[in-house]
């Protein structure tokens, strides 16, 4: 099936922007072919924070509802304040702009799944298949307990309505749009094949993805209506303080849980177990859909929620598995100046940069 989310010819760019927009920020990465690898040449992030004081205030939500003004106007300034001439763009869209359903079939030749997969997808899209953009991918293939043949398609469907805001977003922003995928994929791409069965949990500020990948790709992938700012929203109630010094507070403090930390935990925790319930229900209900592929072997983390400190072992204890954070930036060359940065830019840059990936491993 021809990927209906690229929308110019395949042609070879200098260098081009990986942009993701996420339900409270804009997050770009510029890369060009470096000599070894991928090289980011210079990147830009923009966050709204009006949403820390307001909490019903976000680029977009999962109704659907995309702010295409502020979106455009913050495109407009990231882009300006990189300086970059670059102008030809791959971006993500979010899990909530898609719908995703997981179709069971036995052994098929790949023109009848095809057409099986079109036949099915009007009894799992809520709208006419001419009214949306429908990709898909074979995800896993197994024999279960009975010796019965299970292939695993996940189909791909988002609203034509949604793709032509980001079109038109982006031209008004001066920009060229060659593509779009969800944002999953351009995460998995981080990957690079590795072997370890893995789940990603991607905390952003207003939502959290659950990613289950093997053999470095893409196997299903789901999200809440939870993310890092209900802990910030928790603190500054709790405190009766401003949310952006709850904001300060959550960043140096994390969820330690000694000392002076202790009090601050003991308040941010109730809601980070929230989010790990979430988590749990993906696991099971993967479990369920994929009863033929190994157990997960790690987790790792990503999103901005994964620079809180003491994280990593609170949800390695939590869920039983040995826990990291994400390191996007092991796939590229980029400027030594960088290198300070690069720990904490590795949990918030992932999808941008696995949106860079894009044109080299295609």
């Amino acid at each position: 099936m021809d990927n209906p989310f690229n929308f110019f010819q395949r042609t070879v760019f200098p260098s081009y922007l990986g942009v993701d927009i996420g339900t409270t920020s804009i997050k770009v990465a510029e890369v060009r072919n470096g000599k070894d690898r991928p090289e980011l040449v210079n990147y830009g992030i923009l966050e709204s924070s009006g949403y820390l004081a307001r909490e019903n205030q976000a680029l977009q939500t999962s109704s659907l509802k995309i702010f295409e003004s502020e979106i455009v106007d913050l495109l407009k300034t990231v882009v300006r304040e990189m300086g970059t001439p670059t102008k030809d763009v791959v971006a993500s869209l979010p899990l909530f702009s898609a719908f995703i359903s997981v179709l069971d079939f036995p052994r098929m030749e790949p023109r009848e799944i095809e057409h099986a997969i079109v036949y099915q997808a009007k009894q799992y899209v809520p709208l006419p298949l001419s009214e949306v953009a429908l990709d898909w991918l074979k995800v896993a293939e197994f024999e279960d307990e009975k010796g019965f043949f299970h292939q695993k398609i996940l189909l791909i469907s988002v609203p034509q309505e949604q793709i032509k805001k980001y079109q038109a977003m982006f031209a008004a922003a001066g920009l060229t749009l060659r593509a779009l995928e969800i944002e999953s994929l351009s995460l998995t791409r981080i990957f690079g094949g590795d072997p370890t069965s893995t789940m990603v949990i991607d905390i952003g500020s207003r939502s959290t993805s659950v990613v289950f990948l093997e053999k470095g790709s893409l196997v299903w992938a789901t999200q809440s209506d939870f993310g890092g700012a209900s802990l910030t929203q928790a603190l500054a109630s709790s405190l009766n303080i401003n949310p952006l010094r709850a904001e300060e507070l959550k960043k140096e403090r994390g969820v330690l849980g000694t000392g002076p930390s202790y009090e601050l935990s003991t308040i941010m925790l109730p809601f980070l177990d929230v989010i790990l319930n979430e988590v749990r229900k993906a696991q099971f209900s993967y479990g369920e859909q994929f009863p033929g592929l190994r157990k997960t072997e790690r987790v790792v983390l990503a999103g901005g929620g994964a620079n809180l400190l003491g994280l990593e072992q609170y949800v390695e204890r939590a869920l039983g598995l040995p826990t990291v954070k994400i390191s996007p930036f092991s796939r590229f060359q980029y400027p030594a100046a960088m290198e300070p940065l690069v720990g904490e830019l590795n949990a918030v840059m992932p999808i941008s940069l696995g949106l860079g990936l894009k044109e080299f491993l295609s």
